[in-house]
C-alpha cells in the first residue's frame, strides 16, 4: 500500500520581525508591518504569522477541465487555504506550500487482497469486498498537515482532495490522466487561470490573486509524493519546485515486476482494485457510478493479474513519458532500504531527467519508506524558487546519499535522527563500475563467485512456503542456489544497480524466478532496518517474457509472454533494485536464486523444477572501485 504519511520535520526555529511592506519593498518608518525573513538563506519564523487563532482559512471547490464521474459536469477538487492574516490586512502576496492527497477524508475500513495461492497464468481466486472509507459531506477542514511549518515562515498552505475523495468530484483513476493532472487546476487558480467556487456545484467565486504570488510548491511522501511529481509532469506554469518522497511513478512497477504479478513489499495480494478501494471516500452516490466506470470498467479489463504483462492500461499510469514537460526543479527523495515504493521509482526520475538536462536532485537514505531531505535542505530549496533567494542552491552537488555505514554506527547507538548525507556528483558514485562475477560449484549449498565463466547444471524445487529469509540462512537448501565471495578482509561499497543474467529451464509452462543479492552471515532481524545485513536488493522476472528481457533497464515492452517449453533454456536480463551500501569487513556477498518469493510474488503448487545453466548466468554488480576493489578486499580469487 502507498501508505497515507504524515510527515514530521523537525525544525530549528528562529524568531524575528522584519519591517517591510512586501518583499524587497522598504515601509514607511513609522509603519511596522510582517514581512518574510531569510536567515542563511531559509525563511525562518515571524512572530506574526505564527499567530494560528489569526490565521486566514477557506474552503472551496476548484474546476478542472474532465469529467471523470461522466456525470455531464466538469470536476470539481475541494480546497483548502491556510495564510497569514497579513495577506488580508496587510495586502501581503506570498507564495504557496501545497499538498494534495487521496487519503485526507479517510481510508477503507477494513481489506480484502487478492489471494496469492495460485498457479501462474491462471485466473485469480475472486476477491472479497472491503469496507470502503466513510464520506463526510460536512468536512471543512481538508488537513492541517505542513501549516505549522510553512504558514509561520510566511508562506500559505493550501491543500486538495484528490478526484473522487472526500468532497473532491469525480471518480478515483489511480494514476490515469484526471489524478494526474487535477492539481495543475489548483496552480492556475493560485495563479487567476482557473475558477474557484464557494460551494461544490454554485456560481459564486473565489480568486487568490489578491494575496498569492502566484509561485507554488509541493512536497508529500508515497502516494502525497507521487502527485508532486505528477504535477511537475503537466508543465504548469507556476509550479516553481516539488519535493517528491519515496513516490510512485509507475503503478506497473509498484504492481509487477518484468513481467511478472509482483506485491508491493508488506502487502501481499494487494492490486491496483484494492487501492481503489481503500481511497475512494467520494459520496456514495458518486461511488456507486465510478465503481461501474473505473473498478469494474477500466481495471476489470486492464490490470492482468492472470500474465502480468505490460499494456496500455500500465502505460497510461506511467509518469515517465511525461518528464518532458517539466519546468519544475525536483528535488527526489527515497530510502534504499524501502521494498515498498522501491528506490527504481526515483532513481529511473533522476537518470531520465538527468539526461534531459532538467533540474533536479536527489537524496538517498538508508531507511525504508518514507524519509524527508534533511529539513534545512528543503526549506533552501523552497526559499530560492518560491522568494527568489539566492542561496546557492543551483550549485549544490545533484546527489546526497546517508552512508550506510554512519547509519550503522547511528542504529546501534539507537539514534532517532538519519545521520547527515554526504553530497557526490552522480549516482552511482564517482568510481563505481560494474563487477562481472560467474557461479561456480554446489549451489544447493555455498558456492564461490568466480571472475570468469565455468560450465555446469544446477537446479532448484520451487516451495512458496519456504522463506527467502530461510533459504539465505540455511547451509544447504534444495530451494535456492546461493553462491557467494569470501570473507572481506576489507570493505567493499556497492553504488548503483546490479544487474542478472540467468540461463533457465523449468519443467512447467510458468515459473516465477527471483534473486536476492545478501550478505551472509545472514541475519533476518536486520531487514529494512538502516545499515542492515542480510539483504542488499532484490528483483523479480518472469521466464515467460525471456524475449522482451535481453539487456535489463526499464521493463515497459508491451510483446507479450509465451508459455514455457518444458526442458528448453531461455536466456534473461533483468534489473535489481538500486542500491548504496558499505559491506562491512567480515562479511560475504551472495547471490541467491529462487523461484517464488513468497513475500511478494504469487504462490503456485510446490514442486516446479528450474534449472540454471552456468554457461550463461552472471551477474553484473556496481562495486566502487571495480574489480581492483573487489581483489584488495580478498572476496574472489585470482585463478577464479
Amino acid at each position: 500500500m502507498i501508505q497515507p504519511h504524515s510527515r514530521r520535520a523537525g525544525i530549528a526555529v528562529a524568531l524575528t520581525l522584519a519591517c517591510a511592506a512586501s518583499v524587497g519593498a522598504q515601509a514607511p518608518a513609522s509603519t511596522t508591518r510582517a514581512a518574510p525573513v531569510f536567515v542563511n538563506g531559509m525563511a525562518q519564523v515571524v512572530p506574526p504569522f505564527a499567530d494560528s487563532s489569526r490565521w486566514i482559512r477557506q474552503n472551496l471547490w476548484v474546476e478542472t477541465d474532465f469529467d471523470s464521474d461522466r456525470d455531464g459536469r466538469n470536476d470539481r477538487l475541494h480546497v483548502g487555504v491556510t495564510r497569514p492574516r497579513q495577506t488580508e490586512s496587510e495586502g501581503l502576496k506570498v507564495p504557496v506550500v501545497y499538498g494534495s492527497s487521496p487519503y485526507y477524508a479517510g481510508v477503507a475500513r477494513s481489506f480484502a487482497f487478492w489471494n496469492v495461492r495460485q498457479e501462474l497464468g491462471e485466473p485469480s481466486p475472486q476477491r472479497g469486498a472491503m469496507l470502503g472509507p466513510p464520506h463526510d459531506s460536512t468536512r471543512t477542514r481538508i488537513s492541517n498537515d505542513l501549516v505549522r511549518t510553512w504558514v509561520p515562515r510566511g508562506f500559505a498552505v493550501v491543500h486538495s482532495d484528490a478526484p473522487g475523495t472526500g468532497r473532491s468530484q469525480g471518480c478515483v483513476t489511480i494514476g490515469d490522466t484526471p489524478e494526474r493532472t487535477a492539481m495543475k487546476f489548483v496552480v492556475d487558480w493560485l495563479n487567476g487561470r482557473a475558477r474557484g467556487y464557494t460551494t461544490p456545484n454554485g456560481t459564486q467565486q473565489v480568486t487568490a490573486t489578491s494575496w498569492s504570488t502566484g509561485k507554488v510548491g509541493m512536497i508529500g511522501t508515497s502516494y502525497e509524493g507521487t502527485l508532486p511529481l505528477a504535477a511537475a509532469t503537466t508543465g504548469v506554469a507556476g509550479l516553481e519546485v516539488v519535493v517528491p518522497v519515496s513516490a510512485n511513478t509507475s503503478y506497473y512497477h509498484y504492481y509487477r515486476s518484468n513481467g511478472l504479478v509482483r506485491s508491493p513489499g508488506g502487502y501481499l495480494g494487494e492490486d491496483v482494485d484494492v487501492l481503489y478501494d481503500f481511497v475512494a471516500s467520494g459520496p456514495p452516490a458518486t461511488r456507486a457510478a465510478c465503481d461501474r466506470i473505473v473498478k469494474g470498467g477500466l481495471f476489470a479489463a486492464g490490470q492482468d493479474r492472470a500474465t502480468g504483462d505490460f499494456n496500455d492500461f500500465w502505460a497510461s499510469r506511467e509518469l515517465l513519458p511525461h518528464l518532458k514537460n517539466i519546468r519544475a526543479a525536483v528535488l527526489l527523495a527515497h530510502g534504499l532500504n524501502d521494498f515498498n515504493v522501491m528506490p527504481s521509482h526515483t532513481v529511473r526520475i533522476y537518470e531520465e531527467m538527468k539526461a534531459r538536462g532538467l533540474p533536479v536532485s536527489m537524496y538517498l537514505h538508508q531507511g525504508g519508506h518514507g524519509g524527508d531531505p534533511p529539513f534545512e535542505m528543503v526549506n533552501r530549496w523552497f526559499t530560492h524558487y518560491l522568494y527568489d533567494v539566492d542561496n546557492g542552491v543551483r550549485r549544490d552537488p545533484p546527489v546526497w546519499i546517508v552512508s550506510s555505514t554512519a547509519a550503522r554506527t547511528a542504529a546501534k547507538a539507537r539514534a532517532r535522527a538519519m545521520p547527515a548525507p554526504v553530497p557526490f556528483a552522480s549516482f552511482p558514485v564517482p568510481g563505481s563500475a560494474p563487477v562481472v562475477l560467474y557461479p561456480a560449484g554446489d549451489g544447493n549449498g555455498i558456492a564461490p563467485l568466480a571472475l570468469r565463466p565455468s560450465r555446469g547444471l544446477d537446479s532448484i524445487l520451487d516451495d512458496a512456503s519456504v522463506s527467502g529469509s530461510a533459504s539465505a540462512v540455511a547451509p544447504r537448501s534444495a530451494h535456492r542456489l546461493l553462491f557467494a565471495t569470501a570473507s572481506l578482509a576489507d570493505s567493499l561499497r556497492i553504488s548503483g544497480t546490479p544487474r542478472v543474467t540467468v540461463r533457465v529451464a523449468v519443467d512447467r509452462p510458468a515459473a516465477n524466478l527471483s534473486v536476492w543479492l545478501v550478505t551472509l552471515p545472514y541475519d533476518s532481524a536486520e531487514i529494512g532496518a538502516a545499515g542492515r545485513e542480510g539483504v542488499v536488493t532484490r528483483g523479480w522476472a518472469d521466464i515467460q517474457n525471456h524475449a522482451s528481457l535481453a539487456r535489463g533497464g526499464i521493463y515497459e515492452s508491451t510483446r507479450r509472454g509465451e508459455p514455457l517449453v518444458p526442458g528448453r533454456f531461455y536466456d534473461l536480463t533483468f534489473d535489481l533494485e538500486p542500491d548504496d551500501q558499505v559491506i562491512p569487513a567480515g562479511s560475504r556477498l551472495g547471490i541467491m536464486i529462487m523461484s517464488s518469493d513468497p513475500e511478494f510474488t504469487l504462490s503456485p503448487r510446490p514442486g516446479t523444477r528450474l534449472t540454471v545453466d552456468f554457461a550463461g548466468t552472471s551477474f553484473s554488480i556496481p562495486v566502487v572501485g571495480g574489480n581492483a576493489a573487489l581483489m584488495r578486499a580478498g572476496g574472489v580469487r585470482r585463478d577464479r
